[in-house]
């Protein structure tokens, strides 16, 4: 699959103010960058620097009245389609070192507080099985609402609320997988077909030995997306973290599969 992405961000800023940008595909064995360009018009340098384990890049930039940035790019796809209930259970003290971090709670994942309803709701079930039925758990349990939750909103608030963006699918996701003994970490990327289209969160759950992308919603197929970057939960994966104070003029993401062009 080939994705032709499009972004366009314009921001006001009343006040000087450092600028992390997060926006750039990551080059990956299974995606594939063609072609690509980011554009951020401003008068001050701009700095890269590496993502979160190492995937994909950050952009510092230092944004004085206006920033806009421009960022497109080409991506080729190769991502086999996972049965994810026929992945074997890894126990936690085989698991690799990097993942380790991933099966504890973080700010917006506090998969400490979903460890009985784990234990009670899903009683019996381990390895894929498990992660399997806590994808249809969370797409069956939670309306898909864009005015649902704050900003901020975590896991638990989510849970409690049962609804939510794709932010929120994935913090409950990761929360529920991680208190499963399962690691799992939150992941930005590019998916087409998403409504609004927009930056796009999903999971990704350690089984079988690999890391497998999951999206709660149902909205995006995991074999034709694209990751912009990983982490513990949204404060790793933000397509823009500002220190300061800042006022959106635009905002545009255009994912298209490139085979559906004419």
């Amino acid at each position: 699959m080939r994705l032709s992405i499009d972004v366009h961000l314009d921001y006001a800023f009343p006040e000087p103010a450092d600028v992390l940008l997060q926006i750039e595909t990551a080059a990956m064995p299974d995606q594939r960058i063609e072609a690509e360009s980011l554009v951020i018009h401003s008068d001050n340098p701009i700095r890269a620097v590496a993502g979160e384990e190492g995937i994909g890049q950050r952009c510092w930039a230092r944004a004085e009245q206006r920033l806009v940035a421009d960022y497109r790019a080409i991506v080729s796809v190769e991502r086999p389609a996972v049965d994810l209930g026929s992945l074997p259970a890894t126990p936690v003290r085989f698991l690799p070192p990097e993942t380790i971090r991933y099966l504890l709670p973080s700010r917006y994942c506090e998969s400490d507080r979903f460890e009985h309803f784990v234990r009670r709701q899903f009683a019996g079930l381990s390895g894929g099985m498990l992660a399997a039925a806590l994808v249809d758990w969370v797409q069956g349990a939670l309306e898909y609402s864009s005015a649902a939750t704050e900003s901020r909103g975590s896991a638990l608030t989510t849970f409690a609320e049962r609804r939510g963006v794709c932010r929120d699918y994935a913090h409950l996701l990761v929360a529920l997988a991680r208190s499963a003994e399962i690691p799992a970490r939150c992941v930005a990327v590019y998916a087409p077909g998403v409504d609004p289209p927009d930056f796009h969160a999903v999971a990704e759950l350690w089984l079988g030995g690999a890391w497998r992308l999951v999206d709660a919603t149902g909205m995006a197929n995991c074999a034709d997306i694209a990751r912009v970057a990983v982490g513990r939960d949204a404060t790793d994966i933000a397509f823009m973290t500002i220190f300061g104070t800042a006022y959106l003029f635009a905002q545009t993401v255009n994912v298209r599969r490139l085979e559906d062009q004419p």
